[in-house]
Parts: C-alpha cells; structure tokens; sequence
C-alpha cells in the first residue's frame, strides 16, 4: 500500500495525464486516500481554506481528435484544461460533495472486493444521502467527475457496465470452459456481458470477412432471424442505439483481434444515426479520458444519401428539432471528416430523415441484398 500510495502522490502532482489509467483496487484506493489527505492538509493549515476538487473539463473546447499515425483509428481526447467543483459556489456545492460521496462508496466497494452497476450505486445513494442524489443522471455525471478527478476507468473503480448489447453471426467465444457459438444462440444473438474485465479476457475466433455494427435492435434482429451472417460471412453486433460501454468494449475487441475484417456500421439516414456512428469511432466527449479504449476505425456503409432514391418519397420524414440541435453540434465538431459532414449538409438542407425501415418497401428480405450490394462495390465511407 505504501508504494501505491506514492504512486498516487505523484499522480496528483501531476497535471500532465489526460487518459484514464487501468489501476488495481490498492492503486484507487491510495488516489482516494491521497484526495483525503490534500483535502485536510489545505483545511487544517494556518491559513485554512476548502480546497476545489480540480477535475479534467469534459467540454467541446478542451477535445481533440487524434489522427492516428500509428493505426487507422482516431479517439476524442481530453487536454490540460480543467474545471472545479466548488463548496463554496451555490450552484456547485452538492456537486462538490456528491464527488466526495461516490469516492467513500467507490473505496467502501472495493475495499470489499465487488463491483456494481450504475443503477445498483444509485439506489444505494439514495438509501444513504436522499438528499444529494434525487435521479441517475446525477450519479451517472458524479462518476465521470471522480473519473476526471482521480484519472482512472470507471471499472477501475469497482462499476460495472450496464450492457444493452448483442452479438450473433460467425463468432466463436470463450469466457470459460464452455464455448459459445454466436450463430446457434436464437434471432437474439448472444447477450454482451457488463464484465468489462470478462470482456478483456475473452477469447474470440471467426471466420468471418466482416463486422457490421448495426443501430436499431429490431433490424439487428431482421439480420439475425434471415441468417445474413451466412450470406454476408460477419458477425453482428448492436447496441440497441446509442452504444453502452460494454458492447463498445467488445467491438474496440474485436478490432484488435481481427485488424483485417472492416468494421461496418448500418444506421438510420438522420443526425442521431450519424452521432451512433461517430461514438463507436471516436468516443464521447463525456467519457474522452476512456475514448482510447473503445474507438474503432467504423465506416459507414448506410443509409446514406446515394440510397434514398431506393425508397419511395412519402416515406421520408421531416426532421425534428432534436434533429437539428444533433446536426449543429456535430457541425461544430473537428472530428467529422468531410465525406461525413457532407452527407449531414444534405440532411439538413434536405429537412429530411430516411429510417433503415424504408427500404422493405422491397420486401422484408431486402435489406441483406441491399447490403450485400454495397459491400461488393465497397460502397462505404
């Protein structure tokens, strides 16, 4: 413990690390310790003060995209610039003890040697301190900040993912003993586990030529039930809209494993499919001091706008404000390469959304011809 701690008493003299560091339960638990320590120090000191909890800033203005030189994938990440929460600001002061409170629960849990979910440290902080933690989201925000305060993963400290995510088609995995066939598990495919650490030990095996990433559940199941796995020799994977950590996990996974098979992404024609599209390959501003571990190199095989001549006009739909509110942050991104922020100029000036759904105008066994189709061309982006 000893050499953990001055491991984190070097940490936090060091403002340079702007990722989140993979630690053991010892190594978190000195960060915590050593948080505590600078806390009291600065409180008992002779000019005694309430220090503020310095926390890397997750803003548009302090991200950048990384251009891999090394590999074909980029990732959001967050620089040097920081932003507080302060005791001592009306506005920021159940924030600032909200950290305090997520800290004590984090090193309580691993203290103990579990982990848990968002959802089960929520209701726990509820039962505790009703009167600092009234919705998830607060929970959800307070563990990014001890995140960004401490600078280790989420499952460093002793969260687990809450996975949405599927996967079916020619995938053979191991989490143990028992091999599981990802073509023979039903339409549903097989669950992703919330085990980031299970995750990181899998072993895989394919014999597939590519990965598609689909956005919507029930066409993922539409792929599945048709066993386009098998006409198109992939593996299937969605994460029922905007992906979760764990399926994000798995694919960054996969990717590593497979580095030949192009990973392929199948979303609706509209600014929130394009944003699905781009959390898979880049990450999230929220979680950029992770984005490193979950960022792929996806392309976008569709919908795109050389496909909505396929479906008829009154299936079209107008877009909606949200819509609107999605595209202009998208636009004022650096992380959009051009192909992408011209397929988003059209939709805007369009006014018009097109859903994967359109095209069984064709037919409900349509939609793995159309893929098909455009993967031989490789019609993708």
């Amino acid at each position: 413990m000893e050499d953990a701690c001055k491991s984190a008493l070097n940490f936090f003299s060091d403002q340079q690390l702007c990722y989140a560091d993979i630690l053991t339960p010892p190594e978190v638990i000195a960060r915590i310790q050593v948080a505590v320590l600078n806390f009291l120090r600065i409180l008992t000191s002779p000019d005694p003060a309430i220090s503020d909890l310095p926390l890397v800033a997750r803003s548009s203005s302090n991200s950048r995209v990384s251009r891999g030189l090394v590999t074909r994938t980029s990732w959001i990440f967050l620089t040097r610039s920081f932003c507080t929460r302060s005791l001592l600001r009306p506005n920021a002061a159940k924030a600032f003890i909200r950290v305090w409170k997520v800290m004590a629960m984090c090193s309580e849990i691993l203290g103990q040697g579990k982990r848990v979910t968002q959802r089960e440290l929520f209701y726990k902080l509820l039962c505790d301190s009703p009167e600092y933690f009234s919705s998830q989201s607060q929970v959800n925000r307070t563990i990014q900040d001890v995140v960004a305060l401490l600078r280790c993963s989420r499952y460093s400290l002793g969260i687990m993912a809450s996975s949405r995510g599927l996967v079916a088609g020619r995938l053979l995995l191991q989490p143990n003993q028992e091999v599981v066939d990802c073509a023979a598990c039903g339409f549903s495919g097989h669950a992703i586990t919330g085990d980031l650490n299970s995750i990181d030990k899998l072993m895989m095996k394919t014999d597939a030529r590519y990965i598609i990433v689909v956005e919507k559940h029930a066409i993922y199941q539409r792929l599945v039930e048709d066993h386009v796995f098998n006409q198109i020799p992939s593996i299937l994977i969605t994460a029922k809209g905007y992906p979760d950590i764990a399926t994000r996990l798995l694919l960054h996974r996969l990717s590593h494993a497979f580095p030949d098979l192009p990973i392929l992404a199948l979303v609706d024609w509209n600014p929130a499919g394009l944003a699905i599209l781009c959390t898979f390959k880049f990450g999230s501003i929220g979680m950029g001091l992770e984005a490193y571990r979950y960022a792929c190199n996806v392309k976008w095989l569709g919908m795109r706008a050389d496909d909505i001549d396929l479906i008829p006009a009154e299936a079209l739909v107008p877009l909606k404000p949200k819509d609107i509110q999605i595209a202009k942050s998208l636009m004022s991104s650096d992380m959009l390469q051009e192909s992408y922020r011209e397929e988003l100029t059209l939709m805007v000036e369009s006014g018009q959304r097109a859903e994967i759904e359109a095209l069984y105008c064709h037919g409900y066994d349509y939609l793995g011809k159309f893929m098909a189709k455009k993967i031989v061309r490789a019609n993708y982006i």
